[in-house]
C-alpha cells in the first residue's frame, strides 16, 4: 500500500500555483501556519506566498507562532488561531516543525482531544475537515509527504510520534527556490535527514517494492548534490535535486518504515535540542 498527497508540485516557482490549487480543494479561506523567521521580510518566504493569494483575492490569516520542536502547548495556540478564524484549508510553510505544526492541528481541530490520544501505536486515518497545503522550505524533512506529525508532550517532555493518513497532506509544493541561499549548516543538518530517510527505508524489515526504487533514486541526488550546494547555495540545480531527493525519501519512509537512527534521534532532540539532521549524523555510523 503506497499513500501519497493527491497532488504533488514541483519545480522553481511553484508556489504561484497555490491559488489553483486552492480552487481544485474547493478552499477559499486558508490559514497559513509558518514560524517568525519565514514571516518576515528577511526571508520572503510568506511574501512569496501571499502575493499570488492577494492577486487571486483569497482571504487568509497568518499564524507566525510555530516553535522547532513543537509542543502540545505550543499547539493548543494554533488550534486556538484555527477556531478563531474558522479556515476552510491549511497552508504549512517551512521546516518540518510548521509542517508538523500543521498536521497535528488540523487533526486536533477536527476531532478534538491531546496529542497523545493519537500518539503510536494508534493509527488515525479519520478524515480532516481541512485540507492542507505543505510547502517546504528546506530540504530534509519531506513531511510534506508523510503520514506523520511529532509533537513534544509539554507535561511529560515525551516526543511523540503520531501516524496515519489523516496527517498526510493533500497537497505538496515542492518549490526549490525557497531555499536558495539556506546556510551552510541547515543545508548540512537537513541534507542528512534527508540521507538517512531514504537509507533506513531502504535497510527497513518493512522495505518493499514500491518504496525501494524511491530511496535509490533520493540517495542517488543526494550523492551527486548535498556537498556541492554546501558550498554553491545558490545553484539552482543542486537545490531542486536536493528538494526532489528530500520528496523522494519522504514519501519511501512514510510507506516503509526508518530504523534505530531515527529511534534515537528523537529522544536526543527532545532532551538535549540537538538539530535533527545532526544527531542523525551522529547516530548513523554507530547504528
Amino acid at each position: 500500500m503506497l499513500r501519497l498527497p493527491r497532488v504533488i508540485a514541483h519545480g522553481g516557482g511553484s508556489i504561484a500555483r497555490v491559488p489553483a490549487i486552492l480552487a481544485e480543494l474547493g478552499a477559499r479561506r486558508p490559514l497559513i501556519i509558518t514560524d517568525g523567521f519565514l514571516a518576515s521580510p528577511q526571508s520572503g518566504a510568506l511574501s512569496a506566498l501571499t502575493r499570488p493569494l492577494d492577486a487571486a483575492g483569497i482571504i487568509y490569516s497568518v499564524m507566525a507562532d510555530t516553535i522547532p520542536d513543537p509542543t502540545s502547548d505550543s499547539l493548543d495556540k494554533v488550534v486556538g488561531a484555527m477556531r478563531a478564524f474558522k479556515p476552510d484549508s491549511l497552508i504549512a510553510l517551512g521546516g518540518g516543525s510548521p509542517m508538523d505544526t500543521a498536521k497535528a492541528a488540523a487533526l486536533i481541530y477536527s476531532h478534538g482531544g491531546h496529542p497523545r490520544d493519537y500518539k503510536a501505536p494508534r493509527l488515525t486515518h479519520d478524515p480532516i475537515s481541512t485540507p492542507l497545503i505543505a510547502i517546504p522550505t528546506t530540504a530534509g524533512t519531506g513531511s510534506e509527504a508523510t503520514q506523520f506529525s511529532i509533537i513534544i508532550d509539554s507535561s511529560t517532555g515525551e516526543k511523540m510520534l503520531l501516524i496515519g493518513s489523516a496527517l498526510l497532506p493533500a497537497v505538496a509544493v515542492v518549490d526549490f527556490e525557497l531555499t536558495l541561499g539556506m546556510p551552510l549548516r541547515l543545508t548540512a543538518d537537513t541534507g542528512i535527514d534527508a540521507l538517512c530517510h531514504a537509507m533506513e527505508a531502504y535497510v527497513s524489515r518493512k522495505a518493499n517494492a514500491m518504496t525501494d526504487p524511491m530511496c535509490l533514486s533520493a540517495l542517488s541526488r543526494i550523492g551527486q548534490h548535498l556537498r556541492a550546494v554546501c558550498d554553491a547555495p545558490e545553484d539552482r540545480v543542486r537545490r531542486e535535486g536536493m528538494m526532489l531527493a528530500s520528496t523522494e525519501a519522504g514519501i519511501a519512509f512514510s510507506n516503509s518504515s526508518v530504523t534505530l537512527i531515527h529511534g534515537m534521534s528523537r529522544p536526543l532532540g527532545a532532551r538535549y535540542h540537538i538539530p535533527h539532521g545532526m544527531s542523525n549524523a551522529q547516530l548513523a555510523p554507530e547504528v
